[in-house]
């Protein structure tokens, strides 16, 4: 007999059609049971993420979380699989995990309406088996790098444009991170997103990437393929380097990127204690009292990022207080509404319980 109800799997048992993953199951190494338990974290809901979050769900995994700041827009359907014209509007996460759930019903899909860049804490990137990075611009990348290689969580980058695109693997802590593949053009580019007092440029018009879903199928293809690898404990061919692709000639090549040893992504936390408490319900107070009852009276809680307390303006003494990422704040809002002079960001990274604003929780600081 031919029908597929009648196979059987080279370990023995007979799979039928009404088994959904049965014929994943015919790939000898496959195990479903170690996708099912996978907690995959996905970076950008565009077209690309669109089709990385479509193949996380047909394939099975058990745990994702979608992240994206950005509205559904009317140019995105027709490179965006999972939107539909009723999701105009709408949240990109919150609709992409519900077509998830849509395709895998088993599937615990979570939106998150953040941006990566400083809405998004370590805690999530520790949570994960790996992240997806379906993100683009230079500036999340680099926030998604840094993050994953603090807490030793592996993650795979993918980029398109027009019929070309590019997915790489990034493996902590050994291996060389995006951080090390960057060239002179990469952080030149990366510095004009912000402005001279380092306040981020609405570069809105910059922003647009064209994108096609043919070339985003692609890319997220070879990404979920890795991100199948990886999660079976199987070496992936793209770690420390990537895959590049050519639409219109339709040839590709395979790159490897040198680590370097001065790069500042490489710098790993040594000891994490996880308390089970939020951003939002702990004050600045309480976690300074925990670094405190664990490393001595004299302990200072220090942030990873520079933290805008607010702007002065020197022109009319007045200071407006922020409370925020800088990277959160735009150059827009650097005018002073009183004489329209320029104003200088008063940063901090650092708490030492001086302050006095010690009682808000540590999300009403940008933390």
């Amino acid at each position: 007999m031919c029908c597929a109800c009648s196979r059987r799997s080279r370990r023995g048992p007979v799979l039928t059609d009404a088994d959904r993953f049965s014929r994943f199951e015919l790939i000898e190494w496959w195990r479903q049971d170690l996708l099912s338990q996978a907690r995959v974290v996905v970076i950008g809901a565009g077209a690309l993420g669109n089709e990385v979050v479509k193949d996380c769900a047909l394939l099975g995994v058990g745990h994702l979380v979608v992240v994206d700041f950005d509205r559904v827009e009317v140019s995105n359907l027709p490179r965006a699989v999972l939107f539909r014209p009723a999701h105009a509007g709408a949240s990109k996460a919150q609709a992409a995990a519900a077509a998830a759930r849509d395709l895998f019903p088993d599937v615990r899909a979570t939106a998150l309406d953040a941006d990566v860049v400083h809405g998004i804490g370590l805690g999530l990137f520790r949570w994960a088996s790996l992240v997806i990075g379906a993100v683009d611009n230079r500036e999340a990348r680099l926030a998604v790098n840094r993050a994953c290689y603090r807490v030793g969580t592996p993650w795979i980058d993918g980029a398109i444009e027009a019929l070309s695109g590019v997915a790489r693997v990034f493996m902590p802590p050994e291996g060389p991170c995006y951080e090390c593949s960057m060239s002179e053009l990469d952080w030149r580019l990366l510095s004009e997103r912000h402005s001279c007092s380092l306040l981020n440029r609405q570069l809105v018009a910059a922003g647009k990437v064209p994108t096609t879903p043919t070339t985003a199928s692609v890319i997220a293809g070879i990404q979920c393929q890795e991100a199948l690898k990886l999660l079976h404990g199987r070496t992936s061919a793209l770690a420390g380097g990537g895959f590049v692709f050519d639409g219109v000639s339709h040839g590709s090549y395979c790159v490897s990127y040198p680590r370097k040893p001065d790069c500042m992504s490489h710098e790993p936390l040594a000891e994490v204690t996880q308390t089970g408490a939020g951003a939002s319900t702990t004050t600045a107070r309480q976690a300074l009292g925990w670094a405190r009852a664990a490393l001595g009276p004299r302990a200072r809680l220090v942030f990873a990022r520079e933290l805008l307390l607010g702007l002065d303006c020197a022109a009319c003494g007045t200071h407006e207080r922020m409370l925020r990422p800088l990277q959160a704040v735009s150059e827009a809002q650097e005018p002073c509404p009183g004489c329209s002079a320029r104003r200088a960001p008063r940063l901090y990274h650092s708490l030492d319980g001086s302050e006095d604003f010690l009682d808000l929780p540590l999300s009403g600081l940008g933390v």
